[in-house]
């Protein structure tokens, strides 16, 4: 029974932050500073979602292959790879690196 009041709750939660989010006031939308972090804040909540799925195992800080895929996906960032590329080359060193036991 604990696992749906839990589930209750949570679906309480989100309509409360739906909520809450249709009554901010427009005004309050087209601050330029309130413009500008909502551009970027898409992009820090992934790179946060990224750190923590390759560095993290459930409650440890781990190096692993997961590491090496994330840098051969910066390397063919910054080298203008195409998107479908910077994925090829995250998943090929990643698993050339689980296959070689690292």
């Amino acid at each position: 029974m604990n696992v749906w009041i839990a589930i209750g709750l949570t679906v309480l939660g989100c309509y409360a932050v739906k909520l809450a989010g249709l009554l901010v006031p427009a005004g309050a939308l087209e601050r330029p500073l309130v413009r500008r972090l909502s551009a970027l804040l898409p992009v820090a909540l992934l790179a946060a979602l990224t750190a923590q799925q390759t560095f993290s195992t459930g409650s440890a800080l781990v190096l692993d292959a997961r590491a090496a895929g994330l840098v051969a996906a910066g390397v063919a960032l910054l080298l203008r790879a195409p998107f479908l590329v910077v994925v090829a080359a995250a998943v090929a060193v990643t698993a050339g690196v689980r296959a070689l036991g690292g």
